[in-house]
């Protein structure tokens, strides 16, 4: 690496380099962040914090089906376990797989706690205008 040191009037110093090196250090800084995140990804799948779910799955909910019925039939669960399980009835569980209607927030939290996954996970995905 040749980098050239120069002094301002003020007395910074700056270190003045070929765009090749700094091309250079912002790939491996880039490529050190991307091993630490896998690095912690692992360790939380390996802890249970973190769950790999089958491509499948994610194309399912891609695709516009409700993430509540993917979830659900992900973790072996009927509609009517699910709705017993989040302390709902079930026709409402149903009315929400089929979209007819979308669940408040505290019906959402209540669905995600019972198939243990985040509330996020069960936003639909945005449909393309």
């Amino acid at each position: 690496m040749n980098a050239q040191i120069i002094v301002t009037p003020t007395g910074e110093r700056l270190a003045i380099l070929p765009e090749a090196d700094y091309l250079a250090l912002v790939e491996a800084s880039d490529d050190a962040s991307d091993r630490e995140a896998v690095r912690r990804f692992r360790a939380a799948l390996a802890s249970g914090e973190e769950e790999a779910i089958p491509s499948e799955m994610v194309d399912r909910i891609l695709a516009g089906e409700s993430p509540v019925r993917v979830w659900r039939e992900h973790r072996g669960l009927t509609a009517q376990a699910l709705a017993e399980a989040a302390g709902l009835a079930s026709s409402y569980v149903s009315q929400i797989e089929t979209g007819k209607r979308d669940g408040t927030v505290d019906t959402l939290v209540k669905l995600a706690d019972a198939l243990g996954v985040l509330v996020d996970d069960l936003i639909p995905a945005p449909t393309a205008a």
